[in-house]
């Protein structure tokens, strides 16, 4: 991935209405040994035809959050709590039926390894085929046409013929245009992308992103996409969540969130990117790992690890203050009543 180039990122207009609404969700794995509290209390909008990335480090509940909205995670174990709203459905209501109709035709998902997700005893016109049959009242004939239209669709060279092949006889990037294909047979509503290029080489990530970026416009699509890399969001987003143990601690426009970071923790994410102004020069990391999801701390989770901590901020979480323009952090040295966002702690000047 090309350095960041936060000069680049430029804000988008708000779509009409929002299309998906997330209202204090809580989602807990629970077994003999222990309660592991893997998203707590996370809310948020997002309007049609907007793309939202969600960041952060490994662990802080991001394909949890992802993976709960189309109910992937086993029944027995999970307890989820809360509001998952897509279009006029409740996720964490509706039954079993309702939403295997929903994945696929109005929920989709990109999982981040291809070759895990795709299954390596069927061809890829087969899997693209049977997702179109399962939800659309076409033969088998006009599903492979279909099939062929998104490989095509989805620029993958040779489509005839990509068709009959199996997944292991494809590349890293093609596999990945084969699942993207498959998660726009239905043209859904919403489209998930669990961290998509990852184990893509640079530019095949690039490729990639300026595919779904232009697939998710001509379609008209929600977004919401995974990542911890900082650069992604600046070449996609249309907004921008930041994650840290579970939690959303700061969200709003992609530009205010890249460009004037408020909370600590994304501060010191921007620190530890690499950027065009600061090639050759030490990158910062962050001090410490991130809590344990089964004995989180009783104040603000990143604290431990933060330079501006002080004994307040271990009592309790810091409450969720926006702005005027909806730029939400929880951070007590950041936020004041009324809404409003005040710089006590230093930043850095703006990045140009």
């Amino acid at each position: 991935m090309k350095p960041l180039d936060l000069a680049s990122v430029e804000p988008h207009p708000a779509a009409a209405d929002a299309f998906v609404h997330i209202d204090d969700l809580r989602v807990r794995f629970v077994s003999r040994e222990a309660t592991v509290r893997a998203v707590n209390g996370v809310s948020f909008d997002l309007e049609r035809g907007q793309v939202l990335c969600i960041i952060g480090e490994s662990g802080s509940g991001k394909s949890v959050m992802m993976r709960s909205l189309l109910r992937l995670h086993p029944k027995k174990r999970t307890v989820i709590e809360g509001v998952m709203k897509v279009g006029e459905h409740n996720i964490a209501n509706v039954s079993e039926r309702t939403m295997s109709e929903l994945r696929g035709a109005t929920i989709s998902m990109i999982f981040q390894e291809p070759m895990t997700a795709l299954d390596p005893l069927y061809t890829i016109g087969d899997q693209i085929a049977e997702t179109v049959m399962r939800h659309e009242k076409i033969d088998r004939q006009a599903a492979w046409a279909r099939a062929l239209e998104l490989l095509e669709l989805v620029r993958v060279p040779s489509p005839e013929r990509r068709l009959k092949a199996f997944p292991h006889e494809l590349s890293g990037g093609l596999r990945q245009r084969a699942m993207i294909a498959v998660a726009l047979s239905c043209r859904p509503s919403l489209l998930l992308a669990d961290e998509p290029t990852t184990a893509l080489d640079a530019s095949v990530q690039i490729q990639v992103l300026v595919l779904l970026r232009r697939l998710q416009q001509e379609m008209g699509m929600s977004m919401i996409f995974v990542t911890h890399d900082l650069g992604v969001a600046a070449q996609i987003a249309d907004k921008v969540a930041v994650m840290y143990a579970g939690r959303i601690i700061e969200y709003g426009e992609a530009r205010d969130i890249l460009l004037a970071p408020q909370h600590p923790y994304t501060k010191a994410m921007l620190t530890s990117t690499i950027k065009d102004q600061v090639r050759g020069k030490r990158l910062e990391a962050i001090p410490g790992t991130p809590p344990d999801l089964r004995m989180l701390p009783d104040g603000c989770s990143f604290a431990p690890r933060c330079s501006h901590a002080t004994p307040e901020c271990m009592v309790a979480v810091p409450a969720a203050v926006s702005d005027a323009g909806g730029h939400m952090v929880r951070c007590i040295k950041v936020s004041a009543p009324g809404g409003q966002l005040v710089s006590d702690v230093k930043h850095d000047a703006p990045l140009a």
